[in-house]
């Protein structure tokens, strides 16, 4: 999120209809050094187990926390010692709730069907998806909405601004293909992986495939619409 000292105008023209298959294999957080794999098995134990593929026990071995540990450096969850607790399942669940998504993302109705093309964002979910009417165009999608004290706010907006090489003037951080929407709330690229955790000072992160993706389906007056409440906020 960054705030916006100039607004343009950049008519773009929008290719034509594409639909990509939501997936789980995104860019991983940056590196964190591993701490020693603990030996307490985590509340969530058999639910991370399960995850995994590991075998069901309940029980915390050095394979089950290799594994749990992995994963949470992958995804920016930390401490990231390999023990099952509500952070770690919590992102697992997430998971588990976009991929049981398919490609009807709008199953509930609740984004706008007769705006014609238009952004679509599921806080609950963490997910975002264009449709034109209620035809999908691209998407589903995992995103990384704002966290807790940063919400990423409700309701019917409009693309008002796009740069493609935009930096935040309070962060100081890169926001490349930028599309703004809401006063300093943008669709952007980011470097790490879209569930990681708390989330951003509320701008819809993407990563630079699905950025990218957006910016060329997108223009100037585009209508988006932001709705329900993301997990901890």
């Amino acid at each position: 999120m960054g705030d916006i000292r100039r607004r343009r105008a950049v008519a773009l023209g929008i290719t034509g209809g594409l639909v990509a298959p939501l997936t789980l294999t995104l860019a991983a957080a940056p590196a964190q050094a591993a701490p020693s794999c603990t030996t307490q098995a985590g509340p969530y134990q058999k639910q991370v187990e399960k995850f995994l593929g590991r075998p069901v026990d309940g029980k915390q071995s050095s394979a089950d926390c290799k594994a749990i540990q992995a994963f949470q450096t992958k995804h920016g969850i930390s401490p990231n010692a390999g023990y099952a607790g509500p952070v770690t399942w919590g992102v697992m669940n997430l998971m588990n709730k976009q991929k049981a998504v398919g490609n009807n993302p709008n199953k509930d109705g609740k984004c706008p069907v007769n705006k014609g093309r238009i952004a679509c964002v599921n806080l609950t979910l963490q997910l975002s998806w264009i449709q034109d009417g209620s035809r999908l165009v691209y998407g589903p999608v995992p995103v990384r909405t704002g966290r807790n004290g940063y919400e990423t706010r409700t309701g019917l907006k409009k693309i008002y601004w796009r740069n493609i090489d935009h930096v935040s003037s309070i962060y100081n951080v890169p926001m490349p293909y930028a599309q703004f929407f809401d006063g300093g709330q943008a669709f952007h690229s980011v470097g790490v992986s879209m569930w990681n955790p708390p989330g951003s000072h509320g701008c819809v992160n993407m990563t630079k495939t699905v950025a990218k993706k957006y910016w060329s389906l997108l223009k100037n007056g585009d209508d988006v619409y932001v709705y329900g409440r993301k997990p901890g906020t």
